[in-house]
């Protein structure tokens, strides 16, 4: 798959990472196009997310999609 922008479903439990590379969250639920961002995910949040089991509670923010750099088949790195 090409690198691309524009957050899918298929993002879900997707690390996100600085410019710097350094890990600062993981993707919760995209939801409306949007990436919901849980910036301190537990074991069970972790798993939850990739099995697509997890939803964006209270404590997961919103990445705007003009803070995206890029999305690879591994992570989100923004911009």
């Amino acid at each position: 798959m090409a690198d691309r922008t524009t957050v899918s479903d298929d993002d879900q439990g997707k690390p996100i990472v600085d410019e710097h590379g350094e890990k600062i969250g993981v993707v919760s639920e995209v939801r409306g196009g949007t990436a919901y961002v849980d910036p301190d995910p537990g074991i069970t949040d972790k798993v939850s997310s990739k099995m697509g089991w997890s939803s964006a509670d209270k404590d997961d923010y919103p990445l705007p999609a003009d803070e995206i750099g890029v999305i690879t088949d591994d992570e989100i790195r923004l911009s």
